[in-house]
């Protein structure tokens, strides 16, 4: 068996009007929804963090590259 939340009066009206409103069964599957959603948003800010890492890594070595075939470009930059 699971255990019981205090949930605040208007919290309770906010869940069952979210229940109406999906056609979800109970308040138990709102929450469920909700949280996953959550741990949906958790795990994209994660990946966004580990890419901006990921990046800042590469970054220099990829200038580095690029510097390199910039002498052959047909557009000169002035």
């Amino acid at each position: 068996m699971g255990k019981p939340l205090m949930i605040m009066e208007d919290d309770d009206l906010r869940i069952e009007k979210l229940k109406k409103k999906l056609g979800i069964r109970s308040k138990v599957d709102v929450l469920r929804a909700g949280i996953e959603l959550l741990e949906k948003e958790a795990e994209r800010k994660e990946k966004i963090q580990r890419w901006k890492r990921a990046a800042a890594l590469v970054s220099r070595t990829s200038r580095e590259v690029n510097q390199a075939f910039q002498p052959y470009t047909r557009l000169k930059r002035i």
